[in-house]
């Protein structure tokens, strides 16, 4: 940290503990927020062409105040001097089209929104940002199969100004009804304005990456059982698979990085200095979880190749099985094939105990066989 940050950070107040449990052993990670009792989410709804807007209020002093209109809600904001919250759920380019001329949104960054299937990133237009996270959900299955849907992957995109804070939600869980909540209780920390918001809606992101990943390693281990149980098994479908979804969760957790860096280091005009260790604090967890994440993926390559070997391996013996049954019958089939000539003058033909010697050797020759090729563990 370098000296302006020291001072900064000494006559800065001690900012609240944050909404999650307090971090258990060294490593350890709080479980999930558990959801506040009585608050079901909210419904997204159109209103007069300013976007489906979820919810809309206005913060002074860490403090929701009286409801607003979306379309006041900028000018109250600064008469006041807080900030503007406004959510949206899914808007059309219509509707972020008129919030984008009331805000001074950049016309890229409002395409971005409206059209989605952005990778994380962080650009800073003027003196307002714009934020991509990827979002991620585990998808519960009684049975994981080989076209199992594991991972389901959304988007909210933050628009950030000196007075204001504006989130779009893409897909159907990120729902960030409850983090309002949260944060409206921390008078303190909504206080320092609408990077707060940002940083709480990355830390959400985070944080479920970490349950989301934790779930899809219960997975792998109930694979990497399958493969190495003693009973023959074919998993490598529904080992693609899960590899499959793994991508689309390490291509969600991965570019992250970069963005929460930007905002934990560099000096940010709509960042304050006291959000910075928050920020770093988020960037250790996703490094964390991108870890953990990457772990996973190799995990699960080494599981694919010992299934492969596996699957080779039983081939192998099927054919050494098949080998040494196909030389058994060789053996009587090649006598009968001699005896099946029809030849005139055979010395064995006359003689009475010919065909009883015959079947005995058969019979010997095959015992033989079979007692080395069982010895060899071909069978």
């Amino acid at each position: 940290m370098s000296s302006t940050d020291t001072s900064s950070a000494a006559s800065t107040p001690p900012l609240p503990d944050r909404a999650s449990p307090a971090p258990g052993p060294e490593g350890a990670r709080p479980g999930p927020r558990p959801r506040p009792a009585g608050r079901q989410p909210r419904t997204p709804t159109r209103g007069n062409g300013v976007g489906a807007v979820v919810d809309c209020a206005v913060y002074v002093d860490g403090r929701r105040q009286a409801p607003v209109e979306p379309g006041n809600a900028l000018r109250v904001a600064r008469e006041q001097g807080g900030f503007v919250w406004l959510g949206l759920y899914e808007p059309t380019e219509e509707e972020l089209g008129a919030l984008a001329e009331q805000y001074d949104l950049h016309p890229l960054a409002v395409e971005d929104a409206v059209f989605a299937h952005q990778r994380p990133k962080l650009e800073r237009y003027d003196d307002a940002l714009f934020m991509v996270l990827k979002t991620a959900t585990y998808v519960e299955h009684e049975e994981l199969t080989a076209t199992s849907e594991v991972v389901d992957t959304g988007e909210v995109m933050v628009f950030l100004g000196p007075h204001y804070v504006i989130t779009v939600r893409h897909g159907h869980h990120g729902e960030l009804g409850d983090l309002r909540h949260r944060l409206e209780e921390q008078h303190d920390l909504l206080c320092l304005g609408p990077a707060a918001v940002l940083y709480a809606v990355a830390d959400l992101v985070v944080d479920t990456f970490v349950d989301v990943a934790g779930a899809v390693e219960d997975d792998v281990d109930e694979l990497e059982a399958s493969v190495f149980s003693p009973s023959r098994t074919d998993d490598i479908g529904r080992l693609y698979q899960l590899k499959r979804e793994l991508m689309a969760l390490r291509r969600a957790v991965s570019p992250l990085e970069v963005p929460l860096q930007k905002l934990a280091e560099r000096q940010i005009d709509v960042v304050p200095d006291a959000m910075r260790s928050y920020f770093r604090d988020v960037l250790d967890h996703a490094i964390r979880v991108r870890d953990q994440v990457a772990g996973l993926d190799e995990l699960l390559t080494s599981i694919l190749q010992a299934s492969l070997a596996r699957t080779q391996m039983a081939d192998n013996e099927d054919m050494r099985k098949i080998s040494a049954w196909a030389g058994i019958i060789a053996v009587p089939t090649a006598i009968a094939g001699i005896y099946g000539m029809n030849f005139e003058h055979m010395p064995e033909l006359e003689w009475r105990f010919g065909y009883p010697m015959v079947l005995l050797a058969i019979a010997l020759a095959c015992f033989l066989l079979h007692r080395g090729f069982k010895r060899n563990g071909w069978l």
